[in-house]
């Protein structure tokens, strides 16, 4: 029985856009061991009849105690599995993980779901995370970029793999995130929600900033949320727009659909994303979108037919987007999610992407032959 190795950051990023890869190499009879620094879907990936071994990353900013610690542990673990393949997600899987593979001479194939913000902030932490990937990635059999733009970057820094591959994202299972009814609402409140970490990168100055202006401007007919966690710096901020009636905060759901379903429009001022999966959940759903005007985002809205496209860290783009939103009949709404929702259909089925790795993932154990 051939293994798989998965090294990642994240049990619920990997059991909610990648699960079907995991199902899909079971399937073809390969044991799926897995590496995460977490236990939020542990429990699904062990029923499924993954293996799942915990080890710790620290996902945030570079501490060289604890990602010293994190080389070792993953040394450790690929000599004690020996896997036939390694799959690495995320930056700290893909960078340290693939130094352990390129010295084990285990082949490994990486994904690039983002850059983050050191690609953009440059100086000298920028030239280290190059050098780098540059020596983790260079025996890496494919080099996966969730879209173009992440790729012409890598290349253009000098970070190459053995061989490059472009999909669009993870995919979005169109099974799990029906199309539902545009909702509707009796009270005729215009709902916004946002779904992810609030953070600077993701635009959160932004959102709350036109939050609040538009509640000035329309009172209690618009209503914005938020699903997901606060970094530290934004706890005192979301709390005070909280306490000022014009944001509501939603704590970390497993299961956002039904949140998706209830909104109106799905907001994603993002700096910068791999491929966004909020998006690709969003308008499979059938729900119009406003996002950044950015690579990852931008391949997932048809300006002005599936939603509206805005200038990154810009407020004032941001309030006209969404002021323009309010001003659209139930009818255009919906038409708008209905847009999406063929979009999404037409070029980001999950199985299409998954079809992709696994014969990937068959060429390389068959060239190893």
């Amino acid at each position: 029985m051939p293994k798989a190795l998965i090294l990642a950051n994240s049990s619920g990023g990997l059991y909610d856009f990648r699960n079907e890869l995991l199902t899909s190499l079971m399937d073809k009879g390969f044991e799926v061991v897995i590496s995460l620094p977490d236990d939020v879907k542990v429990k699904e990936l062990r029923e499924e009849g993954c293996k799942v071994i915990h080890t710790d990353i620290n996902r945030r900013g570079v501490n060289p105690v604890q990602d010293l610690a994190l080389l070792r542990d993953y040394r450790k673990l690929i000599k004690s599995e020996k896997p036939d393949v390694v799959l690495t997600y995320t930056i700290k899987p893909n960078i340290y993980g693939g130094y352990v593979c390129k010295r084990l001479k285990v082949p490994y194939i990486s994904t690039v779901t983002g850059l983050g913000s050191t690609f953009e902030r440059g100086g000298m932490l920028l030239k280290l995370i190059v050098l780098m990937y540059k020596v983790s990635l260079k025996k890496c059999r494919y080099l996966f970029f969730q879209n173009a733009e992440n790729r012409r970057i890598f290349e253009d820094h000098g970070i190459r793999g053995l061989e490059h591959v472009t999909v669009n994202g993870s995919g979005v299972n169109l099974d799990k995130h029906v199309k539902e009814l545009y909702p509707g609402h009796k009270d005729d409140v215009t709902r916004y929600l946002y779904i992810g970490r609030l953070m600077k990168e993701k635009g959160t100055d932004e959102y709350l900033a036109v939050a609040k202006r538009l509640h000035e401007k329309y009172g209690d007919k618009v209503s914005f949320a938020a699903i997901g966690y606060n970094d530290d710096d934004y706890e005192s901020k979301v709390k005070e727009a909280v306490s000022k009636g014009y944001f509501k905060m939603i704590p970390f759901q497993k299961d956002v659909h039904p949140y998706i379903k209830e909104a109106d429009v799905i907001v994603h001022p993002s700096y910068h994303e791999g491929m966004s999966n909020v998006l690709m959940e969003a308008s499979a759903t059938g729900r119009p979108v406003i996002a950044s005007d950015i690579s990852g985002c931008k391949e997932i809205v048809e300006k002005e037919v599936s939603g509206f496209l805005v200038k990154p860290r810009d407020e004032d783009s941001l309030f006209e987007a969404a002021d323009k939103f309010f001003s659209l009949s139930e009818d255009e709404r919906r038409k708008m999610g209905e847009a999406a929702r063929r979009l999404v259909e037409r070029k980001f089925d999950r199985r299409s992407i998954i079809l992709t790795y696994v014969n990937k993932i068959d060429e390389l154990l068959n060239s190893n032959k």
